[in-house]
């Protein structure tokens, strides 16, 4: 609602207040509607949904990097039928097939553009299967602007150079994601390998290009968050994880061992402290490692630390 400082109401003389939503000019103090007959700006139709709302606005100033054209163009819609419910005949249909078919050549003129909308859209579905933010989603697609702009990625590997995007921006956004686990949402696991590398070769040549020398260091709890997550670990459980965390990070468990495998076992010690039934093949193939490597973490812990725990006595009933 906005206030009209320069109107006044002809019962009480007091302020009118601009109700965009309904279309009416009201008093803020009797309540009289002065006019009903103003221009309503709020959506098609109403819903209590946030999502629905926006989604049938009629405009909205919101553009998006995933997408060439930042989402701005205006899209022929392929049904038969125009705005009343009628069926179009047959001459407009086809006249309106070629106008569709013109607009999406049009849409990707260059080969830039269409090597730009192939790997956005490759960026967008990894994302969405990869169940990543749309923080992470806009981001990726910032970075590979503007590497575009300073670097000819013409030639590159679609799918590696999405994979090497993707990884750069979930270190800028602080989610802990591998980039194995990028490719092997990419591509298929007889090339995870090879595209892997590849992607990794990728990722630092847009290091040195882009001027990001220091990566953004992914800390132990993002990978005890990450794991409990992915297994469905109760809360207790992986708060007692990231106390032992917490309580050994200045030891020298970590050096030279892979994260993954020191996060799982720190998600198994908390669970066998608290008497929780978590199996370490589940814990495994989440982390990516072996049932080894987790026993052999989790003798270090146990041989560097003495772990002593203390509950909470149960009320008698």
């Amino acid at each position: 609602m906005n206030i009209l400082e320069k109107q006044n109401c002809p019962e009480c003389k007091s302020m009118l207040i601009d109700d965009m939503q309904n279309g009416e000019i009201i008093c803020s103090g009797c309540g009289v509607v002065v006019d009903d007959q103003i221009a309503d700006f709020g959506p098609e139709t109403t819903s209590s949904n946030y999502e629905d709302k926006m989604r049938l606005a009629r405009a909205t100033g919101q553009t998006t990097y995933s997408q060439h054209d930042l989402g701005i163009t205006t899209e022929i819609s392929i049904s038969a039928k125009d705005f009343s419910g009628k069926t179009i005949n047959h001459d407009v249909a086809n006249q309106m097939h070629n106008l569709r078919k013109w607009q999406q050549r049009v849409r990707v003129s260059s080969p830039r553009e269409r090597r730009l909308a192939n790997v956005l859209t490759k960026m967008g579905a990894t994302c969405d299967s990869l169940g990543l933010s749309r923080n992470v989603l806009e981001t990726a697609s910032m970075i590979y602007r503007n590497l575009d702009e300073h670097v000819d990625v013409k030639g590159k590997s679609v799918a590696s150079i999405t994979a090497a995007t993707i990884y750069m921006a979930c270190k800028q956004c602080d989610v802990v994601r591998s980039l194995e686990e990028i490719c092997r949402g990419i591509c298929l696991a007889k090339d995870v390998k090879s595209k892997t590398k590849l992607a990794a070769r990728y990722y630092r040549t847009m290091v040195m290009e882009m001027g990001h020398l220091h990566a953004p260091v992914v800390t132990m709890d993002k990978y005890i968050s990450k794991i409990a997550n992915m297994t469905q670990t109760e809360v207790r459980v992986e708060r007692l994880a990231l106390e032992i965390a917490e309580k050994t990070k200045d030891s020298s468990i970590a050096d030279g061992k892979a994260p993954n495998g020191i996060a799982a076992a720190y998600l198994y010690v908390a669970s066998m402290l608290l008497g929780q039934n978590v199996l370490q093949r589940d814990v495994s193939s989440i982390a990516g490692v072996t049932e080894v490597t987790i026993r052999n973490r989790c003798k270090d812990i146990l041989t560097c630390y003495k772990l002593q725990i203390t509950l909470r006595p149960s009320l008698a009933n």
